[in-house]
């Protein structure tokens, strides 16, 4: 009996495998964001060196850099590294559910959900336990009732991407009519929240998102990063090789929700993460398919670098994290389908 021959491994163009170079790219913006976070740290009116930080952190820093590194600036920094985390991982998952580039949280109307949650809260004279709160329960309740609407004898891609599309446009709607229901202070508060902001974060704010990741993550990342992959090839294909499409959509599209709706509840609808930072990944890896643990360490640094840009860019006035991220993004989109349309594929 003749040996078996050796499966091939695919490699890009420098030479690379394609699995060894997702996990170079993934290992490299984990880096890229944690440089992030610690200059982001070491800024503002009290300035600290690279070495002082880290040194703060593991428990080395005098009693001010203590309070200043772990009451004031560092849960604004792991804010910012769990919200793009979990706004990368719920886009990729996205996209690969619908099969659309254009498939993410912001464009199928989740986003403008919990935004509808959080405004109603607002304008009712709630707090900011209870806008959080809003936000997570009015994201929860619009995947629900995009789910049930999309659902003909399954879940298809298409179909969510319609569903999403109108609820984004009523959802929108809907938003503005509240934003005129609420007093002058509350208006302007929402307004702030609308824009995304890491402003002012502390612990409590970290708390929820965090044990979201811990518990979502494992299950997208290890329980249906193989199932998802092999749904891009069809259902029916994924289907002989023993997938449970459905069941695998269903509990893709709970957690995505959730993490977004988690997402928005610690920084606000922070636009274009979701979107940007799938694309991203797959042209720095060249791999196909949802490259769900690279997607993640991408949007971590996406959205860490965009904070820490928000506070320098203009000195003397931070701007809010998602100004920078819907320039960046916007402008990323808008050269992206210029150069889709140059190669004809558009």
């Amino acid at each position: 009996m003749s040996a078996a021959r050796p499966v091939p491994v695919r490699r890009i163009a420098g030479g690379l495998p394609l699995r060894f170079r997702a996990v170079a790219v993934g290992a490299g913006c984990l880096l890229l964001a944690l440089v992030f976070g610690v200059l982001a740290v070491g800024g503002g009116d009290y300035p600290m060196s690279p070495s002082d930080v880290v040194r703060t952190v593991v428990g080395g820093g005098s009693p001010a850099e203590d309070f200043i590194v772990h009451e004031l600036r560092l849960p604004r920094v792991v804010t910012a590294l769990l919200v793009g985390a979990a706004l990368a991982l719920a886009g990729a998952v996205f996209q690969s559910l619908v099969r659309n580039p254009l498939g993410s949280p912001d464009l199928l109307g989740f986003t403008q959900g919990s935004a509808a949650g959080a405004l109603l809260v607002v304008v009712t004279g709630g707090g900011s336990a209870a806008l959080a709160g809003g936000a997570v329960l009015g994201g929860v309740v619009t995947g629900a009732v995009i789910y049930a609407l999309a659902w003909r004898g399954g879940l298809h891609g298409h179909r969510l991407v319609l569903v999403g599309i109108g609820a984004t446009a009523i959802l929108t709607g809907v938003n503005g009519y509240l934003l005129t229901r609420g007093r002058l202070m509350e208006a302007a508060r929402a307004m702030l929240w609308l824009t995304g902001s890491l402003d002012g974060r502390g612990w409590e704010d970290v708390l929820p998102l965090l044990v979201a990741m811990s518990m979502l993550a494992p299950v997208v990342l290890l329980g249906c990063a193989r199932p998802l992959a092999i749904t891009e090839m069809g259902d029916d294909l994924a289907r002989g090789l023993g997938v449970r499409v459905q069941g695998l959509r269903l509990v893709l599209l709970t957690a995505a929700v959730l993490l977004t709706s988690l997402a928005a509840a610690a920084a606000g609808p922070v636009s274009f993460v979701a979107l940007t930072a799938p694309h991203l990944t797959r042209r720095m890896t060249g791999a196909p398919g949802p490259n769900l643990l690279a997607a993640t360490c991408t949007g971590a640094a996406l959205l860490t670098g965009a904070d820490l840009a928000a506070q320098r860019l203009f000195a003397g006035h931070q701007l809010p994290v998602g100004v920078v991220t819907g320039v960046l993004g916007g402008g990323y989109l808008v050269w992206l389908l210029a150069a889709q349309r140059k190669a004809g594929r558009i």
